[in-house]
């Protein structure tokens, strides 16, 4: 590929980004380039390109060169103030441009006067493919002369045109590859272009329409795929589908299932944990290291694969999954495709009805469904085979096993998990055929444990869980959409404990301990009664402490604490109200923005936030605002692919590098009402300008909203030096909240998605301890409070020492509010500070933890 050769779009005097008074472009967060203080009026093309963007507020413009170089320029410092006042667009997006161009026109004048500076950045966004050779800076420049000098980084992502096929070779960044949710994504996309696309690993094909073929591919983290699009849009196609693999699709570097934190506030909370002692969950080599047993063993403890935590009492329930009978022979081809498209149809639309009231893993796994559903491949064979005069569900049944097959044959565990998904949707759908309820509903007596060959994720959203307390399957994985959805319900659930199993008779006493990766069967006296008074004890500490959870959270000695619960939907917050939560100390905003193609309006965003602040009537609502980058992107922010992303452009530093984003969620905060029941929490701070940029958004969105009252504006306390620097960000933020998820992260240089470390991850460690009371002492100078609503604010071990060492409120999963509460009153604020000091001398976290269990309130 030839070089591409800039020119500059403006009259004036050209300066290296370092230059630029602003960290976001001078630290070349968005991208590398130059910049130029412009003598002129009129920002020209400086390249032949397509119009990708071009900014509501008319004061920036991102344009696409043929060579696939997409090129910011950002007409002077925080102009988006402006609300468009002095610029006027000459071009709109999808338009084609020439170099020279007129893009926008603006009043310089008008900018001199009321912008922070008009010095206007050129970035090329995607650095990831392209290297700037050469720049032209600290010279005077006019329209039109060369200025920088672009070369591609590596012909392997280039697309390369071949008559009327445009072909684009990546690596793929999918850390499980490409499965059932990243391949309805991508599906999903190509949907929008007339351009058939395929995507081929070594001399393997799949069209990208087909979710389906793509997973039978067998496309793992690392791989080299090449997609080939043909048609009129074809380039626009492979950008777009290119773009959204490389991104990451949220799944680039997810925790570890074996790590002690979840995101901030994130991930589901399993309510029925493992007791401590004797039920203490086995370490994840334990539990790799056991084999599916074929026999039941002589002292019954029969071994399994931990899918979701906890401990189950009760008697076995036997469930087999019926095959269903089809006859081969249809009738007319006519009737028996109008039969098939019927049932595909009502499936469909019964998933779209599940998946409108859904959140969270119940509905991406109904999304994946959908897409799944919706493959032509499948089609396309089941109407084939009718043709040939096979019934709709005979065809049905060949064209699906044959798929499910070919996942299986991948040799790839997770797409093998993949196959069960198909097989759900073949029972679906026969049963849509044959005129049946397609709820298949499991009902069996109070405390059944069951026990089956398998289960599928239609059963499990089916089971009735006030009878059902857990399940243990013969196959299965910790990764199927069954073990993750047992996870989000807080089921205890163990898979993959073969045959073994099928030798338990109905009826049989049994103990699951899914922690520990065991089922007891036909426990001895001894055995059962330990499990049940340690169970017993825990359910009458949380039945009393539900009972209480209305009571205002204080200590023993009358001190207030606050308790709040971290939420992600209207659906959390009723659940947080009626577990006594005084409010929200964590509202996780990402989930409107992730899972998506772009971003959310102010009036979407005004409406999600309202729902939840009209259920947590009137109580306060802290809303973190928009925390994504890292390990949870964005398809349509252009954030390159990073070494380490937990390093790079994610938390405020996404929001400041597009304050169009931030402006938009700023204002659609402040139209929830009543004015003053939110406040506002900014994550990752690590400095005091970033605090006053964020500031000096608020204030702009407030004035051009009409909004005239206080707007409180904390701090997210999530890395070291926001900690060291706590007293001087306290003297302008109205309050701090401890991250202790990332904080530990960042304190002892542990990656939580590297899982060779993930798991000696823990926030109880001195250091983190440290740094949690130098906060609280440097918000106390400015009499500001300071909050925890990380992983160790749901700790009941970390309780006392947070509150010891300073903290006035606690942030849990809402269904452990009301033991938290309960913890608080046998608490005394003398006794936490000894036992904080203590703790804080300590040399390791597990001495932590072994003071924190000996410490009596």
């Amino acid at each position: 590929m030839k070089p591409i050769i800039l020119t500059s779009p403006l009259q004036g005097w050209a300066s290296p980004l370092e230059a630029v008074p602003d960290p976001v472009f001078a630290e070349r967060m968005m991208g590398d380039g130059i910049a130029v203080d412009p003598t002129g009026d009129c920002l020209h093309a400086p390249c032949d390109a397509v119009v990708l963007s071009v900014h509501a507020s008319g004061h920036a413009i991102t344009l696409r060169t043929p060579e696939g170089a997409e090129i910011l320029m950002h007409i002077g410092l925080d102009t988006v103030a402006l609300g468009g006042r002095g610029f006027t667009p000459c071009v709109v997006e999808g338009a084609t441009v020439q170099r020279g161009d007129p893009l926008i026109r603006f009043d310089l004048d008008l900018l001199v006067c009321e912008a922070r500076a008009v010095i206007t950045p050129v970035i090329v966004t995607n650095p990831e493919r392209f290297t700037i050779v050469r720049r032209e800076t600290d010279r005077l420049v006019g329209v039109g002369e060369a200025m920088m000098t672009l070369e591609p980084r590596d012909s392997a992502d280039v697309a390369v045109v071949e008559g009327d096929t445009v072909r684009r070779t990546i690596v793929v960044p999918l850390v499980h590859g490409i499965h059932a949710r990243p391949a309805a994504r991508i599906g999903e996309t190509a949907r929008k272009f007339v351009s058939e696309v395929k995507i081929s690993k070594d001399e393997r094909d799949g069209n990208v329409r087909s979710p389906v073929a793509l997973m039978a591919l067998g496309v793992k983290l690392g791989d080299e795929i090449t997609l080939a699009a043909t048609g009129p849009d074809a380039a626009d196609a492979l950008a777009a589908i290119g773009d959204l693999i490389l991104g990451g699709m949220g799944e680039r570097a997810p925790a570890p299932a074996t790590s002690k934190f979840p995101r901030e506030g994130g991930g589901p909370e399993a309510t029925n944990g493992s007791a401590a002692g004797s039920w203490a969950p086995a370490s994840a080599g334990e539990q790799e290291a056991r084999k599916p047993a074929t026999t039941l063993p002589a002292d019954g403890r029969l071994p399994g694969v931990t899918a979701s935590p906890g401990i189950a009492i009760g008697q076995a329930g036997l469930f087999r999954l019926a095959e269903i009978t089809v006859t081969r022979e249809g009738a007319d081809a006519t009737t028996e495709r109008a039969a098939l498209d019927a049932a595909l149809a009502t499936v469909t639309t019964r998933l779209a009805t599940k998946s409108g009231t859904a959140t969270g893993a119940e509905r991406a796994i109904l999304t994946a469904h959908t897409a799944l559903l919706d493959d032509p491949t499948l089609t396309a064979a089941a109407h084939a085979a009718i043709a040939q005069g096979d019934s709709a569900a005979y065809a049905w049944r060949t064209a699906i096993r044959a798929q499910a097959d070919a996942l299986k044959a991948t040799g790839d565990a997770r797409l093998a998990e993949r196959a069960d998904d198909m097989l759900d949707l073949e029972r679906q759908v026969l049963r849509a055929l044959a005129g049946e309820d397609l709820d298949e509903r499991l009902s069996f007596p109070p405390g059944t444990i069951l026990l089956a060959d398998d289960l599928l994720p239609s059963h499990l959203l089916g089971l009735d869980t006030a009878s059902i307390v857990g399940f243990c399957v013969e196959r299965g994985g910790p990764t199927s959409h069954v073990a993750i959805l047992a996870a989000t319900m807080g089921l205890p659930a163990l898979v993959a404990a073969g045959p073994a199993l099928a030798e338990i008779t109905a009826g049989t006493p049994l103990i699951l301990d899914a922690g520990a990766g065991l089922l007891h069967v036909a426990p001895d006296a001894e055995t059962l009664a330990t499990a049940q008074t340690a169970f017993d004890a825990q359910t009458e500490r949380r039945r009393a402490a539900l009972a209480n959870a209305a009571r205002e959270c204080r200590t023993q000695d009358g001190v207030r604490i606050e308790a709040f619960a971290n939420l992600g939907s209207a659906d959390d917050a009723d659940s947080a109200v009626r577990n006594g939560a005084e409010g929200c100390g964590l509202l996780r905003t990402e989930f409107l923005f992730l899972e998506r193609d772009s971003a959310p309006s102010v009036e979407e965003q005004t409406a999600d936030y309202q729902r939840i602040a009209d259920t947590l009537d009137g109580r306060p609502l802290i809303v973190r605002l928009l925390d994504i980058g890292g390990d949870k992107p964005a398809p349509y922010l252009p954030i390159a692919a990073e070494e380490n992303p937990a390093l790079g452009l994610r938390g405020i530093r996404v929001g400041l590098a597009h304050p169009e984003m931030l402006d938009a969620q700023l204002r659609a905060i402040l139209a929830v009402r009543p004015a003053g029941q939110c406040r506002i929490m900014v994550p990752m701070i690590a400095s005091l300008a970033e605090l006053r940029a964020v500031r000096k958004a608020l204030d702009a969105a407030a004035a051009a909203t009409g909004h005239t009252e206080h707007v409180a504006l904390g701090i997210m306390i999530e890395t070291p030096a926001a900690a060291i620097t706590a007293d001087l960000l306290a003297s302008e933020a109205d309050f701090l909240s401890i991250g202790t998820n990332d904080l530990t992260q960042y304190a002892l240089a542990m990656d939580r998605g590297n899982p060779t470390v993930a798991s000696d991850l823990d926030g109880l460690h001195p250091a983190v301890l440290r740094l949690i009371a130098r906060t609280c002492e440097g918000g106390a100078v400015h009499g500001k409070w300071t909050g925890v609503c990380g992983g160790l604010a749901s700790d009941p071990l970390a309780v006392p020492i947070l509150i010891g060492l300073g903290v006035t409120e606690l942030s849990s999963a809402p269904a452990l509010v009301p033991e938290i509460k309960a913890l608080v009153a046998t608490l005394t604020i003398d006794a936490c500070r000894a036992h904080a000091a203590a703790a804080m001398n300590c040399i390791s976290a597990a001495d932590v933890r072994t003071l924190a269990r000996s410490f009596r309130p």
